[in-house]
């Protein structure tokens, strides 16, 4: 990993608790402002497969262990794989829709 700058992350969500009847359909952050929206379009914790994806910044590189910045993980929540993220993985012309944006507005 030495010599990338940030690296994807995939873990198990294994701190999330199991709802007998995961919703198809929420409210991005609870926010009843914004459209009923299916979870996948989404980046909520409940999620039929418990896996989680992020992109970290690679700080440093000690022997098998990383330090990053960036991981929204509880701790100790376990790794399933690590890959480099290179300029590559960037889509050109990538968007996102506008209730989207409405969640970073101030």
């Amino acid at each position: 990993m030495v010599g990338f700058s940030h690296l994807f992350v995939l873990f198990y969500l294994n701190q999330v608790t199991k709802e007998p009847l995961m919703p198809l359909k929420i409210h991005p952050k609870r926010r009843a402002d914004l459209p009923l929206t299916g979870i996948f379009a989404t980046r909520t914790m409940l999620r039929p497969n418990p896996i989680g994806l992020t992109i970290v910044e690679l700080l440093k590189v000690d022997g098998s262990v990383l330090t990053v910045r960036g991981l929204d993980a509880f701790d100790g929540t376990p790794v399933l794989d690590i890959k480099p993220y290179d300029p590559w993985d960037t889509p050109q012309g990538a968007q996102a829709p506008a209730w989207w944006r409405k969640l970073y507005e101030t």
